[in-house]
């Protein structure tokens, strides 16, 4: 009988390139969204490459190593940031003869984004409580601002709801920075040396 070949996986992690591309993203926006900065060609730029490219890179290795979950979440997060900066500028540069999104269309694209992550929060019960974390904060970050989107622009109620998804959007964001930068630490040490 022929031995067979065993094929090692020497390949690095892509967990933390898609944690951070997520994590450090999030968290620019938020601090636009908890009226701490302006929204600027810096949070755009971030959403393209490291938000959106670079999450879709890390989906694509995480795929070539087997991880379904992995795969569905950097993909889909990736191509989230490069919707939501299409919606901001696809208005402006004159493209097609689709409107800029309204309250009603911004409601029901991040109310399923919610869905979509609520689910994926439920597959993290079988993960780590640091993920969980993540994915939970990112869960309510997109009802909230779904819920946002439902109250008329002068109420002042949705500048409120907006600097509470905000700040909790910026948490959101550290979580997945904290969860990346830890496997990566974990890693280089070769021991747990932050929790996770």
């Amino acid at each position: 009988m022929a031995d067979q070949l065993s094929i090692v996986d020497k390949t690095a992690n892509p967990a933390p390139l898609g944690l951070m591309g997520f994590g450090m993203t999030t968290v620019l926006l938020n601090l636009h969204n908890a009226n701490i900065i302006a929204l600027s060609a810096m949070i755009l730029g971030m959403g393209i490459f490291y938000g959106g490219i670079a999450q879709v890179i890390a989906g694509i290795m995480e795929w070539k190593k087997g991880n379904t979950f992995a795969t569905t979440a950097f993909t889909s997060y990736g191509m989230f940031w490069l919707v939501l900066v299409t919606l901001w500028l696809l208005p402006d540069m004159g493209f097609g003869k689709a409107p800029a999104a309204d309250d009603a269309a911004l409601t029901a694209f991040l109310f399923m984004w919610g869905l979509f992550t609520f689910v994926l929060f439920i597959g993290t019960f079988k993960l780590s409580r640091a993920l969980q974390v993540v994915f939970g904060t990112l869960t309510i970050l997109f009802f909230l601002l779904a819920y946002e989107h439902t109250i008329p622009g002068d109420n002042p109620m949705r500048h409120t709801i907006g600097m509470i998804a905000g700040y909790e959007g910026i948490f959101c964001g550290m979580s997945a920075i904290y969860t990346g930068l830890a496997q990566v630490l974990n890693e280089v040490y070769g021991k747990k040396l932050l929790p996770l």
